[in-house]
């Protein structure tokens, strides 16, 4: 049986992934590494935590020693790394955290790989998951492709792009097996209500102002998290070693737009009146060193290895906004804070 390291697997796109492979590949025992901090959360995955093939470990990836422990004691068989801080604004609060994390963490990941895989580098895999946020910023025109080169503009992307960075060292230098996905915005089901769509689904809800940066004219490439989830899976088992692949939604929306589309969800899921929820909207100061537009081309992905994404943004949006109406308590727990029940030791099997 195939052991498979999944970090971060208690987090949004974590969950997903994780819930994903125990569920289609019951011959892989699928090991879910989170240290359970503000973004992680058991809640999201009790549906496999009973799974035979599924151990959730209690870990942080900054701790080295542990890491090296954990991948002596497991002799895994790949990684697929998605453990990150991942917040913009935060890491302009602290940009320390998420060199730690995301940078030194990689790296303590990367190295435990290179010490226990030795000598058998080509039977191994790791799998490092990255944002299309490493590109920079683009114009009203082009999207980013996997040869574009980085200009990071915020703490959190400079972050990424130097765990990239990490990653392609280690197969050039030491010839690790390597693949790196980079992806545009995901949204769906178990989003941290921090970010825009479950923030302003939840503050729609229980009339809040929604906060909207600037004029709203930033503009985003929306991919549905189950999506995003189907490709790490065809990525991880079908991509050639060393090399980079794209996932992108080709939904472009205006942050603006996007807020006015939901909206009108909600008017409709409510049975509120047609522009009532749209009164809540309200514009805030700009972010520093706010990217204009993102956009990916994820044809390498699609022609190299039959991707393409299954949902239009507007059908996505309603299931996720049926989602979280159907998931109250959910929901509930996560904005109280009532979700972190923090586990006691390191291993805990769910089975």
């Amino acid at each position: 049986m195939k052991k498979i390291l999944i970090t971060g697997g208690a987090g949004f796109i974590g969950s997903h992934v994780v819930r994903r492979f125990v569920n289609l590949y019951p011959d892989y025992h699928i090991l879910n590494l989170d240290k359970l901090t503000y973004a992680g959360n058991l809640a999201n995955l009790t549906d496999i935590e009973q799974k035979p093939n599924y151990q959730f470990i209690k870990a942080d990836i900054t701790d080295a020693e542990a890491i090296n422990a954990l991948f002596a004691k497991e002799n895994f068989d790949a990684v697929i790394h998605l453990a990150a801080e991942s917040h913009v604004d935060r890491s302009i609060i602290d940009p320390s955290a998420f060199v730690m994390t995301n940078v030194i963490g990689t790296v303590n990941l990367l190295n435990a790989a290179r010490e226990y895989w030795k000598g058998d580098y080509d039977s191994k895999r790791f799998y490092h998951v990255s944002t299309d946020e490493v590109y920079g910023a683009l114009g009203e025109s082009g999207m980013f492709i996997e040869t574009t080169a980085y200009d990071p503009h915020s703490p959190y992307s400079a972050s990424k792009a130097a765990s990239d960075h990490f990653v392609r060292a280690y197969h050039d230098t030491y010839g690790l097996n390597v693949v790196i996905s980079n992806c545009s915005n995901n949204y769906g089901s178990h989003h941290f209500p921090e970010k825009l769509i479950p923030l302003a689904i939840n503050n729609i809800k229980n009339n809040r102002p929604v906060p909207v940066y600037g004029k709203g004219e930033n503009i985003r490439d929306w991919l549905w998290v189950e999506d995003h989830a189907r490709a790490i899976d065809v990525i991880f088992h079908q991509a050639t070693t060393g090399e980079t692949y794209n996932i992108g939604g080709h939904n472009e929306w205006k942050n603006i737009d996007l807020i006015h589309l939901l909206c009108k969800i909600m008017d409709e899921k409510l049975g509120r009146e047609p522009g009532e929820s749209a009164k809540l909207i309200t514009f805030v100061t700009d972010r520093a060193g706010h990217d204009l537009r993102y956009a990916i081309d994820s044809t390498k992905l699609q022609e190299k290895l039959d991707w393409v994404p299954s949902l239009q943004f507007e059908e996505g949006l309603e299931r996720t906004v049926d989602w979280y109406l159907e998931n109250e308590e959910w929901l509930k727990d996560v904005t109280s804070g009532n979700y972190q029940k923090y586990y006691e030791g390191q291993y805990h099997s769910r089975s």
